[in-house]
């Protein structure tokens, strides 16, 4: 049977970490990055009996905003959870999350429908090292030792989860990375896989061609904590393949929980799959009930206008009004302090196409690959003197050559303006004709082979004498004002 006949279906579920100034639940600072560990911790965020969680508005705002960004549907009425189970990154011995009244539901962002997104408070962070001096005559620890940074206990997390419609993994890191950018747009979190602050879950099931019915699905596995999108891909596409060979070997596909090897590149078993039920789900009775309607700054008028103008729509603007190309909008889009700076570039010409162009072709292919290089910060060139410098290279008082030359000048003199900066080292075009004659007629004199040639119909001679000109004006003379007075010249002589 060919392997292409078999159905895969995709569902995510995404956490990731909204940045507050506190904890969801406590005033503790939401710092899980503190490279000191149990610093931003107090008896709530701990667990001890008898404290009580207070909401964080600013988390539930986020959360509606992303709700509104992506048209998902508000909830009126939503209630807080109990999730009941044993970790020991888990001090209260259960999670505060929301179950049967999610904040929004349904919703699509880059052409996926959404289930679901809901808001919760993250674990703690476990940490296991290898040690091999600790002794102990318990064979199941023996090297190792287990730490715990209670820093990320309660941190605000929002939980997405998609609805099983996606058929490949390409889709599903494409995904991924469109929730990264509106959270980072939004300012409602970094999202930094490799951080921890974005983390991916995938439920992954292949139906049987044999199995002709509607809708039918697979036996799905969960493939835990994935921290990079290449990692997301590549389990996704071992775990469909895995599957695959089952079914075709004849064996049945169990209902479980599946790590991720990243050297290995596969995926391996963890735990048998959890159902709802085993968590024992019931409405947390230290949290008031909250109607979203009755609290104003939770109004979705006032939400909206604090969204800004988001990633597609950004696309879709950058491509008809700017003319570029699908890889030079990818890079301004998907890096919002470069297209926040190019705009604020080409604001001193904002409807002259030749100059944004040109601004486009600089910031990209020299700026960037200049910043990379001495690890400069984007505004060492402020925006207005980088704008100066486009007019003077489309207006010909610096050349191409010279324009890249006074970008690097600029770098390394970031107060001077690139005028000061081009007449210091005598970069500026020279296109006055009472300059560059009497350089053009020496040249023609001291090349008579070459003008001989040109009128014998040897056009290459031409470029041979205006390179002797630029030569002879150290590269400041302009070429077009060099060629066509050599041309002049030459037509009449």
């Amino acid at each position: 049977m060919n392997y292409s006949d078999y159905i895969p279906t995709i569902g995510l579920e995404i956490h990731a970490e909204l940045k507050t100034f506190s904890k969801m639940f406590c005033l503790c600072k939401n710092d899980p990055s503190q490279e000191k560990p149990n610093v931003h911790i107090c008896p709530i965020c701990m667990g001890h009996p008898g404290t009580l969680p207070v909401l964080n508005r600013e988390a539930i705002r986020n959360v509606l905003k992303i709700g509104l960004a992506i048209d998902g549907t508000i909830a009126d009425f939503t209630e807080w959870d109990r999730k009941n189970y044993f970790y020991p990154d888990i001090p209260k011995g259960y999670q505060i999350t929301q179950y049967l009244y999610p904040l929004i539901r349904g919703g699509t962002l880059a052409g996926v429908e959404l289930e679901r997104i809901h808001l919760e408070e993250d674990t703690a962070k476990s940490t296991h090292d290898h040690d091999n001096k600790i002794e102990s005559q318990d064979l199941t620890s023996r090297g190792r030792t287990s730490r715990i940074n209670f820093n990320r206990s309660g941190v605000p997390l929002m939980e997405l989860v998609t609805k099983p419609v996606i058929h490949d993994a390409v889709t599903a890191v494409h995904f991924a990375k469109e929730l990264q950018l509106l959270l980072r747009y939004l300012g409602a979190g970094e999202a930094n896989l490799e951080k921890g602050e974005m983390r991916v879950e995938a439920n992954i099931s292949v139906a049987s061609p044999t199995d002709t019915r509607v809708g039918t699905f697979g036996t799905k596995t969960e493939v835990k904590n994935l921290n990079s999108f290449r990692s997301v891909e590549s389990a996704i596409d071992y775990e469909i393949d895995r599957q695959i060979q089952e079914l075709e070997s004849g064996r049945a596909i169990i209902q479980e929980t599946r790590g991720w090897d990243d050297a290995k590149k596969e995926t391996y078993s963890q735990r048998a799959k959890e159902s709802s039920h085993d968590y024992r789900y019931f409405p947390e009775p230290d949290i008031p009930k909250l109607k979203i309607s009755e609290v104003p700054e939770f109004a979705s008028p006032l939400l909206r206008a604090e969204i800004p103008e988001l990633p597609e729509a950004k696309r879709k603007r950058f491509a008809q009004m700017f003319g570029m190309t699908p890889k030079e909008v990818a890079v301004f889009v998907d890096t919002p302090p470069i297209s926040n700076y190019f705009e604020s570039v080409i604001s001193a010409f904002p409807d002259d196409t030749t100059h944004i162009k040109l601004a486009t072709n600089y910031i990209l292919s020299d700026y960037l690959g200049l910043l990379k290089t001495t690890l400069s910060p984007l505004e060492t060139i402020s925006p207005v003197h980088f704008s100066e410098l486009i007019q003077m290279i489309a207006t010909g008082d610096l050349s191409s050559r010279g324009g890249k030359d006074v970008l690097g000048l600029l770098l390394q003199n970031s107060g001077a303006s690139p005028r000061a900066i081009a007449e210091q080292h005598d970069l500026i075009q020279k296109s006055d004709l009472g300059v560059i004659a009497p350089i053009i007629e020496k040249i023609l004199s001291d090349n008579t082979e070459a003008v001989v040639e040109y009128k014998a119909g040897k056009t290459a001679s031409l470029q041979f004498l205006i390179g002797q000109a630029m030569k002879a004006t150290k590269g400041s003379a302009n070429p077009e004002v060099v060629k066509n007075l050599l041309i002049e010249k030459l037509q009449t002589s």
